[in-house]
């Protein structure tokens, strides 16, 4: 059973930071492609960013707008996502998902396994 548990989350001031973490209980974590998607009331699962097992490649959505920095520490079996600037619409559950290929999606259904989710709260 792969288990994934986020932290990091809580409430902010717009304009400020936070840096959500997932630690992962699978030795064979560095195999995974790692991603972190986000969840607010009425909206669907939005993809934010993704990694490659090995952390040589990063994957962003558009909108970020080089706001979110996603990086990984394989020794420590940890998903990191660094998240600056942060504005009133970021304001969601922030989860962290496990695909069992080396590459990430940005697509839900392509993760096998998912965390069960932060609370972001930014406050204006």
């Amino acid at each position: 059973q792969v288990q994934l548990v986020e932290s990091g989350g809580g409430l902010v001031q717009s304009g400020g930071s936070l840096r959500l973490s997932c630690v992962v209980s699978q030795r064979t974590f560095r195999w995974y492609a790692m991603g972190w998607f986000r969840q607010s009331p009425g909206k669907e699962r939005e993809f934010l960013a993704g990694i490659t097992s090995t952390g040589g490649s990063e994957y962003y959505t558009d909108s970020l707008k080089g706001r979110f920095t996603i990086s990984r520490d394989n020794a420590k079996n940890t998903v990191y996502l660094q998240m600056n600037s942060l504005k009133p619409e970021d304001t969601a559950v922030y989860y962290c998902a496990a695909r069992r290929l080396a590459v990430p999606t940005m697509f839900s259904v392509d993760y096998e396994y998912w965390g069960q989710g932060t609370q972001v709260t930014v406050s204006s």
